[in-house]
């Protein structure tokens, strides 16, 4: 039956989204800002800022050791090389901003700044960790084939020339690699997080599904159930309307079979929304109609004045299954059911056959109707829902008018 149950969603991280930092904070918890918005930087934000501004202004300051020994440099270009790092130092705090920017402005200050080299390699990092790999590979590339053009230019007092392009290269290659690597982290836990959002979509369309089939399904065993019974109640409730002079022997009868009617309508009404409240069925408070029951449905619809002429060569009918054997019951009594609202008065053929192995076979007809038939309620999907029964048993039904304006239902299910 249906479960009502909610599909408990994915935590966000509203108390630790300080812990994180801004873009992935986002990525994992989208409704947390909203729509067009600029992200806020967290706690971790400012920390890691402030981290990385101090980390340009140390490197800063030692590159500033090595300006008083560098052979021939003018005073006034060491006073300028200190104004253009402190500048780019500053300019740290704009690289979640712009990064691309940031980092490809401070290719050409390198050259002629040895103490903005801090600030280049912060840039670096922050295009490896918020930019695509291209951006990456572009900015470090370009920045291992400058290290050669700045020791030319500026060589290191303390260092070969050789031995200080390879730090420099070295130094570029390890910080874009440990960009890249807090990148593919940071991608990693999003792509977790859209996993579990499609998991948890899934078993939401999953839920709703089951909750639509169960639907379906209680719609069905209450058509099956109730349209025969008020059927009947119909039929002899019509009569009554239209025969004021019948005897009072078939009014009495009559209104017994209303009554019975009515009475197992409400039980079989009553069990139905039992099942509803409990969420489930109850198979032990009445037994389900199997194919032993077709003898007290035919004998039920010839008291309430229908001729069933009932044939069945069944090979050992307790051995049928239960399932086949409630399948069977269902389309004899739709069948009935629709043979006693739309041809009332004529004569319905009944033919039950079958033996384990080659499945059993019911076969119900009856002739056209002898003039016009007031019109019944009803819904108009019973045999839809016999055609799906039947289908789901492994089956098929078929239905249909004959040649000579009646009609027939054929349905054919497994046994053995």
């Amino acid at each position: 039956m249906s479960d009502n149950r909610t599909v408990p969603t994915t935590p966000a991280f509203p108390a630790r989204r300080w812990l994180l930092p801004s873009a992935l904070a986002d990525g994992l918890d989208p409704d947390a800002r909203g729509s067009g918005c600029r992200s806020r930087r967290t706690a971790r934000d400012w920390l890691v800022d402030f981290t990385c501004f101090a980390l340009a202004v140390l490197i800063g300051l030692l590159s500033v050791d090595t300006l008083d020994q560098e052979p021939g440099l003018p005073h006034g270009w060491g006073i300028a090389d200190q104004l253009i790092g402190a500048l780019a130092c500053a300019a740290v705090w704009l690289r979640r901003r712009w990064p691309v920017g940031l980092a490809v402005a401070l290719v050409p200050v390198g050259l002629v700044s040895v103490t903005s080299g801090g600030a280049a390699l912060v840039s670096l990092f922050t295009v490896a960790v918020h930019r695509p790999f291209r951006y990456t590979a572009w900015l470090t590339g370009v920045n291992v084939l400058m290290q050669p053009v700045l020791y030319w230019l500026r060589p290191d007092p303390q260092l070969p020339y050789l031995a200080a392009n390879l730090l420099g290269i070295l130094l570029a290659i390890t910080t874009a690699a440990w960009g890249m690597l807090a990148r593919s982290r940071r991608q990693l836990l999003l792509s977790l997080r859209d996993r579990a959002r499609r998991a948890e979509t899934e078993a939401r369309l999953r839920a709703e599904q089951a909750q639509r089939l169960a639907r379906e399904a209680i719609a069905r065993e209450m058509h099956d159930v109730l349209a025969h019974r008020l059927t009947l109640l119909s039929v002899h409730a019509g009569a009554l309307e239209f025969r004021p002079d019948a005897s009072r022997e078939e009014v009495a009868r009559a209104a017994g079979v209303i009554r019975e009617s009515a009475h197992e309508a409400l039980q079989d009404l009553r069990e139905i929304i039992g099942v509803l409240r409990a969420g489930e069925s109850d198979d032990g408070r009445r037994p389900q109609p199997t194919l032993a029951a077709l003898d007290t449905l035919v004998a039920e619809s010839r008291q309430a004045g229908m001729e069933v002429a009932f044939v069945r060569h069944v090979t050992d009918p307790a051995a049928v299954p239960a399932s086949v054997g409630r399948t069977a019951y269902r389309v004899v009594q739709e069948a009935l059911t629709n043979a006693r609202k739309h041809a009332p008065g004529t004569e319905v053929a009944l033919w039950v056959t079958g033996a384990p192995g080659d499945g059993l076979a019911v076969r119900v007809r009856n002739a056209p109707p002898a003039g016009d038939v007031p019109e019944v309620p009803g819904s108009g999907q019973g045999l839809i829902g016999l055609t799906e029964r039947a289908t789901l048993a492994g089956g098929g039904l078929e239905h249909g008018p004959t040649a000579d304006g009646g009609f027939e239902v054929r349905a054919r299910l497994p046994w053995g």
